[in-house]
């Protein structure tokens, strides 16, 4: 369970009025984001101050509202990158095609990404407030002290703790991620009965084989408190791009130490049958004149109530060609999509119907 903050402040004019793989970059508003995780995991801050990195979250805006917050929000990018360079090209061209929002955590690298970030920054004097920056917080260190949130994990003591660091300046928004509806009504209501501030947005994985949460649960949660979706994994840890169809490369992420579990889940039996269907999908993305990672965001954009998708990207190709989504999809596209994959969800209207 995990929860978030952000806040909007400044106007932001697009850096480049030139198309970037058919899309046009925007003003929008930002200003300050964070996130926290709650009983499995960490603490993640949007925070004023810059010293995170290695790791971190590129966003790309296209005028949308972060739930019904006033709070202006599209696509954000992950970068898994280990050399100091590469993360200063791809920040660089990132920022100068409109992405303003980068994000790390405490965890990465042992503490080098956050010091990273903030060197690439101070080197590029960018101005602050042009920028959001992000980091998560947990897994701080080895020892009891080191590691762990400043309250209880409690629902309620998580409310108060945001509602805080809202008070004290630090944010004007938090939001979720990977909580329950039940538990994100139960902030909700927390928040209402002791006249706190309640959670604007739940960030939750999303793509084509995970659909249920962001479909059926979250749109009944925007229309009733507002809460919006920031969503992960659109390429289902890169199974969606094809890379595993002929087994698993050895320079992929199944293949490294830790990942043990996506191998096996590319070679289960599901994985296959799912290989097999992002077979057909990379056609209708050539049909449709754009890549299969393309095609698959814009298909998480789609989705009533999603907001920002959160991507991986570790080059600078994979960055302009995540840039490069399409603008939107037909109807049409959609449903051949859903005859595909078979997998649509009924909403609890038309299960009763």
């Amino acid at each position: 369970m995990q929860v978030s903050f952000a806040c909007t402040e400044h106007n932001l004019k697009s850096r480049s009025e030139d198309r970037l793989c058919g899309l046009r970059t925007h003003t929008v508003r930002w200003g300050l984001v964070c996130v926290i995780n709650a009983h499995t995991s960490h603490l993640l801050f949007f925070i004023s101050e810059l010293h995170r990195l290695f790791f971190f979250f590129l966003s790309f805006f296209l005028h949308r509202n972060l739930g019904k917050s006033g709070l202006r929000d599209n696509i954000h990018l992950f970068s898994t990158f280990v050399f100091p360079q590469m993360a200063e090209n791809l920040m660089t061209i990132a920022y100068e095609n409109g992405v303003n929002l980068f994000d790390t955590a405490e965890v990465y690298a042992s503490g080098r990404a956050e010091i990273t970030l903030g060197n690439i920054i101070k080197k590029k004097g960018w101005r602050r407030s042009s920028f959001v920056i992000t980091t998560k917080i947990y897994w701080g260190g080895q020892a009891e002290t080191e590691r762990g949130l400043s309250r209880k994990h409690i629902i309620e003591e998580i409310v108060r703790a945001m509602t805080f660091v809202i008070n004290q300046g630090m944010a004007m928004y938090w939001g979720t991620s990977r909580w329950s509806a039940m538990e994100i009504m139960e902030a909700y209501s927390v928040a209402r009965q002791f006249n706190l501030i309640p959670p604007v947005c739940e960030q939750a994985e999303y793509h084509y084989f995970q659909r249920d949460k962001v479909e059926v649960q979250l749109p009944e949660l925007y229309h009733k408190i507002g809460v919006g979706a920031m969503t992960w994994s659109p390429l289902a840890c890169g199974l969606i791009t094809g890379k595993y169809s002929d087994g698993v490369p050895e320079c992929s992420r199944a293949a490294m130490k830790g990942y043990q579990w996506l191998k096996e889940r590319v070679n289960s039996e599901e994985g296959r049958r799912q290989l097999a269907k992002i077979k057909e999908l990379h056609l209708l993305a050539d049909r449709l004149g754009c890549t299969a990672a393309q095609l698959a965001i814009a298909w998480c954009l789609r989705s009533e109530g999603v907001s920002s998708v959160l991507l991986g990207v570790s080059n600078t190709d994979q960055l302009l060609e995540n840039l490069g989504i399409l603008t939107q999809m037909t109807p049409q596209t959609i449903t051949e999509i859903d005859a595909l994959l078979g997998n649509k969800p009924h909403s609890k209207k038309e299960l009763r119907a």
